[in-house]
């Protein structure tokens, strides 16, 4: 997503999908180090709606520097 757009986000719920969701980060900014591409991660909380329940999420904005 970083390569074709620029940028990508992720948004995870939970904190096994929270930590998931880093290491995923962590790996995916190894490989476009080798491309050049050096990103950082930006977290953010934000609301998301899950069958009528309102839910915390965590927002991670992936964007070069």
């Amino acid at each position: 997503m970083v390569r074709e757009h620029g940028r990508a986000e992720v948004q995870a719920i939970g904190a096994g999908a929270v930590n998931q969701a880093i290491k995923a980060a962590a790996i995916a900014r190894g490989y476009l180090l080798l491309d050049g591409i050096n990103v950082v991660i930006i977290p953010s909380f934000g609301e998301v709606d899950i069958d009528g329940s309102e839910r915390t999420a965590v927002k991670f904005s992936v964007e070069p520097r």
